[in-house]
């Protein structure tokens, strides 16, 4: 590739790219412009066009121009009025811009005049392969793009060559100037190619991209349309048959609304959506929304109340058909209808039964219902962590809808139902909101009089909602939250307790649903016993209840099969119907035993016992702890030996005692994970019984919390660990002395045949709880 510098008259190009092989005509109007082209006329009519880069620029310099331009000669001339001048140019070939001579009267340059007849294209495969592509490119262009004529194409397509076809292309595809600069700046053959067939293929493509949304955008439109005519057309014929049913809506909702009894701030809400609901009667979608809110709204029990029953004495046969014992959450309702009898109103209280799965909970709510004759609604609320789940989701967005509690109100149809929110303590919180915070406002009787859903906009009144809330522990209810409601403990059962429920509720209600009859089924009194304690380890009866199903089951079978009349259950034969034990208590041991103490625990099932052993070895001093043992029951074993080294004196205990031995606490079990304050004492005694050698009573049981100083620090679930005592038929158990009053508000039947023996301190413990060498209760005197 060679070039020549010549001086050439130089035109500037605004908006437009001239190629070579591109015969064109512009309009020129500046001054220079028109000299530069007379000057080229008096001349060789050889002209250099170069494109500005930026149209707005009036008098280019040198640095405002593209350094690549095209050198063309003038074909004619034509004068316009307003000092016009129209040009008819023929692109010959590239000039590359040196300087500008100068700018006055005209702009004259020197350019670099490139002379591409050198190039050879070689006429191999390759060669023939690239001008066939670069044709199918051109013309897939041609027939997306529309704007070419087909002898254009066909004469394009004649071209033999590829550097005249190049050439050719790129001067008659209607490209955007700047893409046609691109093409015209490679001086370089072959990338010269390439940027011609990026182009083309990126330029089909776009129009690929536009015609399919235009596409889109056309079928959106006519389906819109089409829509809107039939929708018109069935409008007009309803009017003239006289069946404008959008407008007999709107009447509805006024009338309706008229008869609603609502406050006066949900009357004018509904005024004001019923005007927004006639206006849209052209936008199907908003009518859609104003509609469902309307229809929402009016059927919510603003002022709508059902009567209360007052009966006392027909509340309490409800209540004990329905559930046997729980005499703390029946007393508490019972004070409640009686103050409602008296005053005539009264606020509701915001009842939160806490205690053990399967144990009434969620069952005393209903039956509740049923003794005041109110509606009931129960709302779960297991797992909810979205507060719009509790406060209702806004207008604003697609497929709103009001809160649970709104929800709940509109399914009751009064505005003083019994409402349950069941499993309070497993509500759950994330970035959509705190869930438990939402609950505040619902449960707090001095707020919840104006609860604000965000669906309904208007304040909705819970204040007389009576709310009974449930859970199984009040370790994960914020405090805030707890504090507004009176919690009421619902404990465990005991063995007697549970024949009892079984013998009154669960055996009948198993019987009806298996269609057996009473004399077809019978149950004696040890196998519900047997039952309870052997294939049940539970706080309440849900699991005894399945056990009775399946026995049921089996005496169905049994029945169809044998045609025998009746079917006895008994402790003996309990065994074929339910298969081997279970579960097995612990009993208490035989003998009297050195380092081996039997300690009292709770669980989430009830109450447990727990065999604490301790062996002591020749050592350094380390202390083992095994058995799966969490922080505080480490912590308290940790406790007990800062103890026992501060009394080792008053025991005899040498001095290099715990420099030379090792001692190792274990609890059998160990695939169970324990943990709690309450074991302090048990593994204190163990440890010093070990230690001294002497034996630990085998008929006492103990529960409670050491400190560095001895004194015993008081426990909770007693109820539960008595119960547990009594079950592996131990007679003495060791409870701390601040427990005393709660020994006094449980019921004979638990502490019947229990010694129980309160202590303030380990003294008390170890002398009721070490046996001296004589086999007697130690007195201090080792």
């Amino acid at each position: 590739m060679k070039s020549e510098r010549r001086s050439l008259p130089m035109v500037a190009l605004r908006g437009m790219t001239i190629m070579p092989e591109m015969i064109v005509h512009f309009d020129v109007s500046r001054q220079r412009s028109i000299a530069a082209i007379q000057e080229a006329m008096v001349e060789d009519q050889k002209i250099f066009m170069v494109t500005q880069k930026d149209i707005e620029t009036e008098n280019p310099k040198k640095e405002d121009l593209f350094e690549v331009g095209t050198v063309g000669t003038i074909k004619q001339i034509i004068k316009l009025p307003k000092h016009i001048v129209r040009v008819l140019v023929s692109g010959e070939t590239r000039g590359i811009l040196s300087t500008i001579e100068y700018e006055d009267p005209y702009m004259r340059a020197e350019v670099d005049v490139i002379d591409e007849s050198d190039i050879t294209i070689p006429e191999d495969l390759n060669g023939q392969a690239m001008e066939r592509g670069l044709k199918d490119m051109f013309v897939d262009f041609a027939a997306k793009n529309g704007k070419m004529s087909k002898e254009a194409v066909a004469q394009v397509l004649e071209i033999q060559g590829l550097k005249k076809l190049v050439d050719e292309i790129a001067a008659n595809t209607p490209l955007y100037y700047t893409d046609l600069q691109e093409i015209l700046n490679e001086t370089d053959f072959w990338k010269r190619y390439e940027a011609l067939a990026f182009k083309l293929v990126n330029e089909v493509q776009i129009m690929d991209i536009k015609e399919e949304i235009q596409m889109k955008v056309k079928e959106r439109v006519d389906k819109h349309q089409r829509e809107y005519i039939l929708r018109e057309q069935l409008k007009l014929i309803r009017e003239e048959l006289g069946e404008d049913t959008t407008i007999s809506d709107a009447e509805e909702f006024e009338k309706a609304a008229k008869a609603l009894k609502a406050p006066k701030e949900v009357k004018e809400k509904l005024e004001k959506e019923i005007g927004r609901f006639k206006s849209s009667l052209n936008s199907p979608a908003e009518s859609g929304v104003i509609r469902t809110y309307i229809e929402t709204l009016l059927e919510m029990p603003w002022n709508k109340a059902v009567k209360d029953s007052n009966n006392i004495e027909f509340a309490q046969k409800v209540l004990d058909e329905d559930h046997y014992g729980l005499n703390q959450v029946k007393e508490r309702i019972l004070e409640f209808l009686a103050v409602r009898s008296l005053t005539k109103k009264g606020e509701s209280p915001i009842l939160c039964l806490a205690g053990p799965p399967g144990t009434g909970k969620t069952s005393i709510a209903k039956s509740l219902a049923r003794a005041l004759k109110k509606p009931y609604v129960r709302i779960s609320l297991g797992g909810v962590r979205d507060e719009a789940e509790i406060r209702g989701h806004r207008k604003t967005y697609v497929g709103a809808m009001p809160g649970r509690i709104a929800s709940a109100m509109k399914t009751a149809g009064a505005k003083n139902p019994i409402m349950l929110l069941d499993e309070i303590d497993k509500v759950s919180t994330d970035y959509k909101g705190d869930t438990f915070s939402a609950l505040l406002e619902v449960l707090d009787s001095e707020q919840n009089s104006k609860f604000r859903d965000h669906y309904l906009e208007v304040p909705l009144d819970l204040s007389e909602v009576l709310f009974i809330t449930t859970a199984n522990t009040l370790q994960t209810i914020p405090r805030p939250l707890l504090d507004r409601m009176e919690v009421i403990e619902v404990s465990s059962y005991t063995e007697n307790e549970k024949l009892h429920i079984a013998v009154e509720h669960l055996i009948p209600k198993q019987l009806d649903k298996h269609g057996l009859k009473p004399e077809q089924l019978t149950f004696s009194k040890h196998a519900i016993w047997k039952m309870a304690r052997n294939y049940t380890k539970e706080a309440g009866v849900r699991q005894l209840e399945r056990e009775i199903g399946n026995v049921c089951r089996k005496a169905a079978k049994e029945i169809l099969t044998t045609q025998k009349k009746g079917i006895a259950v008994t402790e003996k034969n309990i065994h074929k119907y339910l298969g081997k034990e279970k579960y097995t208590y612990q009993m208490v041991n035989a003998t009297d035993e050195v380092g081996i103490v039997r300690g009292l625990a709770w669980t989430s099932v009830g109450g447990d016992t727990l065999q604490i052993e301790v062996n002591v070895m020749p050592g350094s001093g380390d202390i083992m702890l095994t058995g799966q043992l969490g922080d505080v029951m480490k912590e308290s074993a940790q406790t007990g030996i800062s103890y026992i080294r501060s009394v080792s004196r008053e025991y005899q205990i040498a001095d290099d005692f715990f420099e030379k031995h090792d001692i190792h606490v274990h609890i059998p079990e160990g695939a169970v994970p324990k943990d709690g304050p309450s074991a302090g004492i048990t593994m204190a005694t163990a440890m010093i019984s070990a230690i001294t050698g002497h034996k630990v009573r085998a008929d006492l049981a103990m529960t409670g919390e050491v400190t560095l100083r001895g004194r015993v620090l008081p426990i909770g679930g007693l109820k539960e660990k008595l119960l547990a005592a009594k079950n592996a038929g131990i007679k003495t158990v060791l409870i701390p002395k601040e427990n005393v009053a709660d020994v006094e508000e449980l019921s004979s039947e638990i502490t019947k045949g229990l010694e129980i023996l309160p202590a303030e301190h380990m003294n008390e413990v170890l002398k009721t709880a070490l046996l001296a060498e004589d086999g007697q209760e130690d007195r201090r005197d080792i």
